[in-house]
């Protein structure tokens, strides 16, 4: 059954599961979500496959979140996780909101362009607790 924009499908982060920024940035995530409001999920895995709405992107260097069936991506997608940590990470992610969107998307499609030879490739040894990966879809 091919998940769709159903509410309960709601919060979900994919990202390129083999990216170290990306690694790094679900890691800040599980560290700041402290009411566990989003699940994760690689975009190359068969969660991401089973996403049925237009237009998703195919690029492994943009990071898309669907949230209360919508699907929000690159720096959109960057400001609703912050402002989903809540606290100043939500008041920053306001703020933020202030950049037009075309100066957003260019640093974001600048810092996604250099992030492999940046950060690296993510480190399959990440060590997660059982809480945080019943947090993550395949």
């Amino acid at each position: 059954m091919p998940l769709t924009t159903r509410p309960e499908a709601a919060s979900l982060l994919f990202y390129d599961g083999t990216c170290g920024l990306c690694a790094r940035s679900v890691a800040w995530c599980l560290a700041h979500d402290r009411d566990a409001r989003l699940r994760y999920a690689p975009l190359q895995g068969e969660t991401y496959a089973a996403l049925d709405v237009a237009d998703k992107p195919r690029e492994l260097d943009t990071v898309v979140l669907f949230d209360r069936g919508r699907l929000l991506v690159r720096s959109d997608a960057v400001l609703r996780v912050l402002a989903l940590a809540g606290g100043r990470w939500a008041a920053f992610a306001s703020l933020a909101r202030i950049v037009p969107r075309p100066l957003r998307e260019a640093a974001y499609r600048f810092v996604a362009a250099r992030r492999l030879g940046w950060f690296g490739k993510a480190d399959a040894c990440a060590l997660a607790t059982a809480e945080q990966r019943a947090r993550f879809l395949p």
